[in-house]
């Protein structure tokens, strides 16, 4: 018998570069050889969750894909409370929801540059300000934020204006170019390049060289998500120095029109084995509840 999967998508979403609708229509038309696969959208998920709740042991979903389903910003209140659903119920999810990074908003910037690792330098008071190097310009934006929303790009002494308790200051750096890498439970499938970091979503097919899979590994072993779709996005400075920008969790765009069609094709089957070992564990909760993007 097949899985029963409840895939959350918004088809209608504009995302600046990408389509949605294209690729969440194609993974939900190749998944379904191997799943039985109701959609909806991010507002919809415990409405429908309720109403097809198991009785007597049949009906349900074995299992919620979260996929392109746009800025939790927009309906933090439907996600927060799909999360409290989900936790409490033990309610399979792919991505499972003990990730670290996006997932929770990007405070672990912060965390992560205390600790030393290689990201964009990142701070959340003025009072840090010092910690940071001496550039032209500085992005301010929410840690709660997504797709550029409610970002500033300032000066130095234009910083203190425009900065809130809850929002990130970060330089912006001279970049030779973007790279990001796609794994799959913690495994690199493939590596895309945006030459021009001017214009992030026009990619290009990139062979990452071992430092570079090093570079991803280390990020994925420190999130420690044991299954689900991870976007590690890099940066290369003028200075050769590869840095951390983002580590999307939650819901990663894919960009899987860049590839041919037997990548894409050996992707999904590999995201379905994924999705099955989520399944396949049986209903789970987490120890602690943590805090909403």
């Amino acid at each position: 018998m097949r899985h029963r999967l409840l895939y959350v998508t918004d088809l209608y979403y504009a995302a600046n570069g990408r389509t949605y609708r294209d690729e969440d229509l194609f993974l939900i038309e190749a998944l379904q050889s191997q799943f039985a696969i109701a959609v909806c959208g991010p507002r919809q998920v415990v409405a429908i969750l309720d109403a097809c709740r198991p009785r007597a042991g049949e009906g349900g979903f074995d299992a919620v894909v979260v996929r392109n389903s746009g800025p939790v910003i927009h309906y933090a209140a439907e996600y927060a409370e799909f999360r409290r659903v989900a936790l409490e119920r033990g309610i399979a999810v792919y991505n499972p929801l003990d990730g670290k990074a996006d997932m929770v908003g990007k405070q672990y910037l912060v965390d992560l540059t205390i600790a030393g690792y290689p990201v964009v330098p990142t701070v959340d008071r003025v009072a840090d300000l010092d910690r940071l190097p001496v550039v032209d310009t500085y992005i301010v934006k929410p840690k709660l934020g997504s797709d550029s929303i409610g970002m500033h790009v300032v000066a130095r002494d234009e910083i203190a204006a425009v900065h809130t308790d809850d929002a990130l200051v970060q330089p912006r750096l001279d970049l030779l170019h973007e790279v990001s890498f796609y794994a799959i439970d913690h495994e690199v499938q493939y590596a895309l390049v945006a030459a021009d970091a001017g214009r992030r979503w026009q990619l290009t097919r990139h062979a990452p060289t071992e430092a570079e899979l090093e570079f991803a590994a280390r990020f994925l072993d420190w999130n420690a998500l044991a299954h689900g779709i991870q976007r590690v996005d890099g940066c290369r400075t003028r200075d050769g120095d590869l840095l951390l920008m983002e580590l999307e969790d939650l819901n990663p765009y894919l960009s899987l029109d860049v590839l041919d069609d037997h990548e894409r094709r050996r992707f999904v089957d590999r995201m379905a084995t994924s999705i099955r070992a989520v399944v396949d564990a049986g209903p789970r909760g987490w120890a602690a509840e943590q805090p909403n993007p």
